[in-house]
């Protein structure tokens, strides 16, 4: 079978047992912060499995994407070097919320494995918890594989949890035998973790709920989570040992060879300093990392020097290394990026749907870093070449740390490289030298009272009354300070209140948070920020003006209104920008994040190349036309899959629901939202782009203004050419002309200034030849100063004066404003017998100044200006 086949089989059969079959998610968990990538098939149900999210089904089936690359399933430095490692790899899985347990989890499973793909039952054993008796039983009871297989194995292997305190439970697992002799099988081997015996499938069943204390309840809904790896499954359906042998890697490793003209041996798995072993590895490790970062830019990730973007930055770096090992000095990773799209791009249309941004993307970031790669590895290399012939065998942090820093070198690039000298990096000075420069570079953060109350407030359900109102009466749910819940709060405190119904909107979706009053009949409140935390919990931050305000008050909520309509009109425009950019510049022109508040809004959206005055002059005015047309702003919740068909777009790292929120401003803007927007577009206003810059590789940043801010643009512009036409004496329509005019006068003015000094100088250097001293040789001996010169124009006049002695030495001196630029020079057919670099310390260090150079031409700056004299002295006496 090949890969798709077994994936479409586990998700067809599970169809066929009630199932519902479930899109992979985005590799980034929305609305998850606890990871950085989604890394198996759960992270999208994990609030339906902890309650807090209801689904209209209650079985459910996936392939999903994962990836697993930090934590403590960071398998990256084994990527290439053993048969089952990999970056991304895709988990299928099915689940049951609430619905079946054990008895058919394991029916299903043997069931699958046996029947649907028909793997040999002598080579399968199954492992339980060992407390399990209920799991070890079923497993005798309902499948016919042999008691004597089924093995019981501790907390540390079959016991699995969500955290330190939550659901978890006991899982059983299915492994494959790979040995060649079924009848050597052995249950010491598997429990001595033989790697003969492959884990295929974990089954979990969530079965209790673990409090602080470690104490244990039974769960009232017991719930299944499982994940079989497809790689895995794939190798052992085509016979082969290794998963980078089975028919979906091993053509992505074909179009690596084809690239490199180096053949695949796939069967060096043990280190060596062997040349093919090297070539191996290499191959495995662009093949893993080619998929990985196609489906990363897939999920509208972007080279960066930060998070999930540096991940992806590692990948493409990591695989630019590995190249060279295969001979690859160019830019190659886009040209196999883009045999996994034609590989897998029917399973995932994602990878169609962002072809050519994941060869632009790919390709910018290797060609960046070839750039510095060849000088990175000089560095690295005469480091390791020396750090190995010490005792200590250790790489010193601070030249990784310049490694990464200038050339960027990830930590584990260099550490990756450093294993064929036998050399470890100094993490400690690694570390330090990179909180140093984080500590120079940090950036401001948000309020940090701001910051502890949102720590300190617990989960509390709010209904948003928002869309609706902008004033509306409630009572408080609770009272929150840094120390956490209170019951009271004073005047002067500044405090975080939750309220049961309310209609400030809490910041989330780019969208700033509401500011406005709260008053009850004792007390009034400034809301000075408004947030989101633990799910749908409104956090409204507060100072206490007046009075006292205790915990189930009713207290009347109030949106500074004004504030509201500039932030409506602004994120109202930022829809109409996201479908002009899309018209403009492509479909690859998606949406990368934003910032939408009172006074202006930002706009980041992937696109390599700067914008040009016409494509912004087109898109403002797509946008300004579209705001005169004067459409209805219509919103409505649908189901998520009907608000896909209907073709709204959807964000990378939102998470959305069963039910969406979609606001359609024209037929063409459709989009998930749960912003705040004006009724009809022609609210808006006016529209005006006032910057256009770069984010990163692939993303660039718009900054617009909206509405009565549109208007305060457009005065200040105009007060700004006011002044420009004053001071020009003209009118605007002759404004531009006229200070073409003036600064054509004034290059011409630069240019004649520039004749004139030359002539100056070359007045001084002939003096200067009349005055040289001739030594008892012939050669001839040059000092003296040319007033006002740059350091350029100084050498610049040491080349005429060398070129027109024919031979000699020469020591000039430049003063600008009361600095001294001080040059020794000689000529070539001196060379050997004086050295400039050597002269220019002696006569520098008169004047209490340093320099430095080669043999020809050496430079000195600073000193005293009055000690030019004895400096000069310092050099004829130099010379002789």
């Amino acid at each position: 079978m090949k890969t798709s086949e077994i994936r479409e089989a586990f998700l067809k059969y599970f169809e066929g047992k009630g199932h519902a079959r479930i899109e992979s998610s985005s590799l980034i968990p929305a609305g998850d912060p606890t990871l950085l990538f989604t890394n198996a098939g759960m992270v999208q149900f994990k609030d339906t499995f902890l309650g807090l999210e209801k689904r209209s089904y209650s079985r459910a089936t996936t392939c999903q994407k994962c990836l697993r690359i930090s934590g403590k399933h960071n398998d990256l430095e084994n990527v290439g070097r053993t048969a089952r490692h990999h970056t991304f790899f895709e988990m299928l899985g099915n689940f049951s919320f609430g619905d079946y347990f054990k008895q058919d989890a394991i029916k299903f499973a043997w069931e699958f494995v046996t029947e649907v793909i028909a793997l040999p039952k002598k080579r399968l054993w199954v492992t339980v918890y060992e407390k399990d008796d209920e799991a070890a039983g079923l497993w005798c009871a309902n499948t016919d594989i042999p008691p004597e297989r089924v093995l019981r194995r501790g907390l540390k292997d079959n016991f699995w949890a969500m955290g330190e305190t939550g659901p978890c439970g006991p899982c059983s697992e299915i492994f494959y035998y790979l040995g060649d002799d079924e009848a050597v099988q052995s249950a010491e081997e598997l429990l001595a973790d033989s790697t003969l015996y492959l884990e295929i499938w974990n089954l979990v069943f969530m079965q209790f709920n673990r409090d602080a204390q470690g104490n244990m309840t039974p769960l009232p809904k017991p719930s299944v989570d499982t994940g079989m790896g497809l790689e895995r499954v794939a190798a052992i359906k085509q016979g082969m040992l290794a998963n980078y042998d089975s028919d979906l890697l091993r053509a992505i490793i074909a179009a690596v060879e084809e690239l490199s003209a180096k053949r695949y041996n796939g069967q060096s798995y043990e280190p060596s300093a062997d040349a093919q072993y090297a070539a191996d590895v290499a191959l495995r490790v662009a093949a893993d990392h080619a998929r990985a970062c196609a489906f990363l830019v897939a999920d509208g990730i972007m080279p960066s020097s930060d998070g999930r973007g540096y991940v992806l930055r590692r990948l493409i770096r990591r695989a630019c290394r590995h190249g060279r090992v295969l001979g690859l000095k160019q830019a190659f990773l886009y040209k196999v990026a883009a045999h996994v799209v034609s590989l897998m791009g029917e399973a995932y249309p994602e990878l169609k749907r962002s072809k050519e941004q994941i060869a632009k993307i790919v390709r910018a970031e290797e060609e960046k870093f070839l750039a510095t790669l060849e000088t990175g590895l000089g560095i690295l290399e005469k480091e390791a070449r020396a750090t190995a012939e010490k005792s200590t065998r250790i790489f010193p942090g601070t030249t990784a740390f310049l490694l990464h820093d200038t050339y960027g070198f990830p930590l584990d690039l260099t550490e990756d490289i450093l294993q064929s000298y036998n050399l470890t990096v100094d993490h400690d000075a690694f570390s330090e030298a990179m909180e140093a420069q984080r500590e120079r570079s940090r950036s401001a953060r948000a309020s940090e009272t701001a910051q502890i109350l949102q720590r300190a407030v617990k989960p509390l359900p709010t209904v948003f009354r928002g869309y609706e109102y902008t004033e509306y009466e409630s009572k408080v749910l609770g009272l929150f300070d840094a120390s956490g819940e209170i019951t009271a709060a004073r005047e002067g405190q500044e405090i975080a209140l939750v309220a049961e119904e309310t209609p400030f909107y809490g910041e989330s979706g780019g969208q700033v948070g509401d500011t406005g009053t709260i008053s009850s009949n004792n007390a009034a409140l400034d809301v000075i920020d408004t947030q989101k935390t633990g799910g749908d919990t409104i956090v409204h931050i507060c100072r206490v003006l007046d009075g006292e305000l205790t915990a189930g008050t009713p207290i009347r909520l109030a949106v500074d209104v004004n504030r509201r309509d500039k932030i409506r009109a602004h994120h109202s425009a930022t829809h109409l920008l996201h479908l002009a950019l899309r018209e403009a510049l492509g479909e690859h022109a998606k949406q990368a994040g934003s910032r939408v508040a009172d006074n202006s809004f930002r706009f980041d959206f992937s696109h390599m190349e700067h914008l040009s005055a016409v494509q912004i002059e087109e898109i403002e005015n797509r946008v300004n036309a579209l705001i005169q047309e004067n459409h209805e702003v219509q919103t409505e919740l649908l189901p998520l899959e009907e608000a896909r068909k209907q073709g709204a777009v959807a964000l990378f790292g939102e998470k959305y629901g069963e039910i969406v929120r979609v606001v359609r401003i024209v037929p063409a803007s459709c989009e998930f939202c749960g912003g705040t927007h004006v009724r009809r577009s022609g609210d808006i206003g006016l529209f005006a782009i006032t910057g256009e810059t770069a984010v990163s590789a692939g993303i660039r940043r718009i900054e617009a203004v909206a509405g009565i801010c549109a208007v305060h643009h457009l005065h200040r512009k105009r007060s700004v050419l006011r002044e420009l036409t004053a001071l020009l004496n003209t009118n605007e329509e002759s404004a531009a002309e006229r200070l073409v005019r003036l600064l054509e006068r004034s290059k011409e003015l630069e240019r004649q200034l520039e004749r004139f000094s030359q002539k100056a100088t070359i007045d001084k250097s002939s003096q200067l030849i009349e005055q040289a001293r001739v030594l008892s040789d012939g050669t001839k001996v040059i000092t003296g100063v040319l007033q006002e010169m740059t350091p350029k124009q100084l050498r610049e006049a040491a080349d005429d004066l060398r070129a027109r002695i024919g031979s000699g030495c020469l020591a000039l001196a430049t003063v600008s404003n009361g600095k001294v630029s001080l040059l020794t020079a000689i000529t070539p057919d001196l060379a050997g017998r004086y050295h400039a670099g050597n002269l220019i310390k002696e006569v520098a260090a008169v004047m209490n100044s340093r320099g430095g150079g080669n043999e020809d031409l050496a430079q000195a700056g600073g000193g005293d200006p009055a000690k030019l004299d004895l400096a000069f002295q310092r050099f004829q006496d130099l010379l002789g």
